[in-house]
């Protein structure tokens, strides 16, 4: 099992939200077909053929807890990373 596919059953699991770092979220979501695009300190996804698109501000080197949250939300609700 890979760096990423661990880090997507820990996202998933959902016991450790505070402890994603930040820059392999954005690695996991760009290997899951996400585009990224960077406003300052705001990180935009989106995927081709979905209306959600995930916002992500970093916390120090962590991501934010919330938006894990979101992001363990879009992934089970379109069913990604199945194919790993």
């Amino acid at each position: 099992m890979g760096k990423y596919e661990k880090l997507l059953f820990q996202i998933l699991r959902g016991l450790s939200d505070q402890n994603v770092e930040f820059e392999d979220l954005c690695v996991l979501l760009v290997k899951l077909g996400f585009e990224r695009r960077t406003r300052g300190s705001h990180h935009v996804f989106r995927r081709p053929g979905m209306a959600e698109m995930i916002n992500l501000q970093n916390d120090g080197a962590k991501a934010k807890a919330y938006q894990v949250r979101q992001v363990r939300a879009v992934i089970l609700k379109y069913r990604l990373g199945k194919d790993w």
